[in-house]
């Protein structure tokens, strides 16, 4: 089998057992018999699988540092990204681990290329696609992993988020209980959707679940220019309008601005939410009523549930952090 990579999931399928005891038998964190061991043994020489570069071999030897893979890429708004790395680095300190960082534009080679390296103990991926091509290649490797969002289908992950969907139905409840009848989502850019990223898809279903025919949803863009130009065909569309919610943070200032060019008042004539972290919402003129983006909680959860899993124990595959709503003078 020459000319590629031979994955985990191979030498257990060779060896005819599972997944799980190919790394017990190469990490000796468990006793398996001698018939299963050799079994193995056999199975990785007969197909050249080469576990972690030889480090297997060394037991239960760790390299006390966790891969983070960051989605440094098109619509993802780095303060708030900074904002979730950080919260990985300082909870990974306080397990006496150090993160090393990648980009998720590596793929699933970058994350086989870090796993066969003996360089990460585990892996925290960020910004998780509906269908990302990642997922198969986490099912199979040895090394844990924590994913901060969820794709379509989660079986054998371990995934922790804030529920966007409830975020997004409480954006629209929050607007639809002080007497707007006509609201509208202004969400991530385009290119988010269109990567079929799941929290931004999760918002918009919430949003939608809530607003029905009362609602539109249009993706918003990240320059001043093209952000007024949304808001101006949304308000020429639909000129009873009176809500928006906002799902961008680098649109949220030219948000409120654009409303201000074009005469509308908030929150006398167009009230305003959005989710963002806290220092966004207060810093914006008004403050804005918001849900919380809680990049410190889901990083320390998702550091916390990896380590519960490099020792063995049993976690809870699916972590969703209840949306919290603050009122502000937006609203």
């Amino acid at each position: 089998m020459s000319g590629r990579t031979v994955t985990i999931a191979e030498v257990a399928k060779h060896a005819g057992v599972a997944v799980s005891t190919v790394s017990y038998v190469l990490s000796g964190k468990r006793t398996i018999s001698a018939d299963t061991q050799r079994r193995v043994l056999d199975s990785i020489k007969a197909l050249g699988y080469h576990p972690n570069a030889g480090a297997r071999a060394l037991a239960s030897k760790r390299a006390n540092v966790i891969a983070l893979v960051l989605p440094l890429r098109a619509g993802m708004h780095v303060p708030v990204l900074m904002q979730f790395a950080t919260a990985v680095v300082t909870a990974a300190r306080a397990y006496e681990h150090d993160v090393l960082l990648l980009t998720a534009d590596e793929g699933p080679e970058g994350i086989r290329r870090v796993a066969a390296s003996a360089l990460v103990d585990g892996l925290v991926l960020m910004d998780i696609e509906e269908h990302d091509g990642r997922v198969p290649l986490l099912r199979e490797l040895a090394e844990p992993s924590v994913l901060i969002g969820f794709p379509a289908s989660s079986a054998g992950l371990t995934c922790v988020d804030l529920d966007f969907f409830q975020a997004g139905a409480l954006c629209a409840t929050h607007l639809a209980d002080r007497g707007h009848t006509e609201i509208a989502l202004l969400g991530a850019p385009a290119v988010v959707y269109s990567r079929g990223t799941g929290f931004a898809r999760r918002t918009l279903a919430g949003f939608t679940s809530v607003a029905g025919a009362s609602g539109v949803a249009v993706p918003c863009e990240e320059t001043f220019d093209e952000v007024l130009a949304t808001v101006r065909g949304l308000l020429d569309e639909r000129p009873g309008l009176s809500g928006l919610v906002v799902h961008n943070e680098a649109a949220v200032n030219h948000v409120l601005a654009a409303l201000r060019q074009l005469g509308r008042r908030v929150p006398e004539d167009v009230a305003v939410v959005a989710l963002c972290p806290d220092d966004v919402a207060e810093r914006a003129g008004p403050p804005l009523t918001s849900v919380l983006i809680p990049a410190e909680e889901v990083g320390r959860q998702a550091v916390m549930l990896l380590m519960e899993k490099l020792e063995g124990r049993a976690v809870t595959d699916a972590t969703l952090l209840e949306p919290r709503l603050t009122v502000r003078q937006s609203t």
